[in-house]
């Protein structure tokens, strides 16, 4: 989707950020190559998140070998939902939201599925199936409740805001929101929609599909538009609580917001995408220039 936008070069006197100069001015003098696993392994960066009471979804269990795959299903199975995910998955590859329907049985995606099929996606997760072929863990974790504030614009799936910071500070963000085409993921390489944020006001201001803006959600048509952001304040506060408790100093920041306990952390980024330039129709480099003197 954003393909044609992360390989531009930008021009001389261009607000915009690209990849290499990401790299170069960003991520190598921020972000040391060595803390890069507190990011990239969920399991570690929710240990970080518990250690500092930051707000995410609690962690019901940790898979790190196939023999230990039923004893951990027989403590998480009370659950009536829950979230399992590759510890060092990305882009959502592996995520698996299920959930007990009137009958007891176990759904995923609205269909119906078995205990065996559930432990066969973990093996195949913990065989590395969604972390290039390395082993990995299953993180099997609460599972969110999306605030009515995401449903009023679309209703299916689990949309999440991006908060870019620098030196702790919130510089841009942008709201991740699934489409009809997206099969219920945010992401915006999944065909999901990028909504930008007004991050003074709290406010959503445009929609963007990878080609077009609009004021409204492409499918549901809710008009977007300068709507205010629930717990704003809040999404702040913890986006710069979770920068200030990582070695890293560039990060993407991953926000959802469930409907009782509020904002809540999902994952960070030591390597955050470009696109929200596009979504936010604002240079990276124009706020870094503007807030301090570091590009």
């Amino acid at each position: 989707m954003f393909s044609t936008f992360l390989n531009m070069k930008p021009r001389k006197k261009s607000k915009v950020i690209g990849l290499n100069e990401r790299n170069i001015k960003l991520i190598y003098p921020n972000n040391a190559k060595k803390h890069y696993p507190l990011a990239d392994d969920k399991v570690l960066t929710k240990e970080i998140l518990h250690q500092y009471n930051i707000p995410c979804a609690e962690t019901y269990a940790v898979i790190e070998y196939n023999s230990d795959i039923k004893k951990a299903w027989q403590t998480c199975k009370k659950y009536n939902t829950m979230a399992i995910k590759p510890a060092n998955g990305c882009g959502g590859g592996g995520i698996k939201i299920i959930k007990k329907n009137l009958n007891g049985d176990w759904t995923s995606s609205g269909k119906v599925i078995t205990e065996r099929q559930i432990f066969q996606h973990m093996a195949a997760t913990i065989m590395g199936f969604f972390s290039l072929g390395s082993h990995d863990r299953v993180l099997i974790e609460q599972c969110i409740e999306p605030h009515p504030f995401f449903h009023e614009i679309y209703p299916q799936g689990v949309p999440d805001f991006r908060i870019i910071t620098l030196d702790h500070k919130p510089l841009m963000g942008m709201l991740r929101m699934p489409t009809d085409r997206s099969d219920g993921k945010a992401n915006l390489h999944q065909n999901g929609v990028g909504i930008g944020v007004d991050m003074g006001k709290g406010t959503l201001t445009q929609v963007f599909d990878g080609k077009n803006y609009f004021d409204y959600h492409p499918d549901s048509k809710f008009l977007v538009k300068d709507i205010p952001i629930p717990h704003w304040e809040e999404i702040l506060e913890i986006s710069v609580a979770t920068a200030k408790a990582f070695p890293l100093n560039y990060l993407g920041i991953d926000i959802v917001i469930d409907k009782y306990k509020g904002p809540q952390i999902m994952e960070i980024n030591v390597r955050p995408g470009l696109g929200i330039q596009l979504v936010n129709k604002q240079g990276l480099k124009e706020i870094i220039n503007t807030s301090e003197d570091i590009i």
